[in-house]
């Protein structure tokens, strides 16, 4: 099985980061970091980043 390439980091305010665990960088898309998010919205960013990731390796 392919390990997922997203996951999430709680911040220390509270909020959520999305981030590449093969780099450790917060996730940017289109410029903007993806940092300071709440629990839900990144859960779900999460779920849809690791599905299009898993597509796009097995294409």
């Amino acid at each position: 099985m392919l390990e997922q390439r997203y996951d999430l980091r709680r911040d220390p305010d509270g909020t959520w980061t999305v981030f590449d665990v093969f780099t450790g960088q917060p996730f940017r898309p289109d410029g903007m970091t993806a940092v300071g998010l709440n629990r839900e919205y990144a859960d779900d960013l999460v779920d849809l980043l690791n599905a299009e990731d898993l597509k796009s390796r097995l294409s």
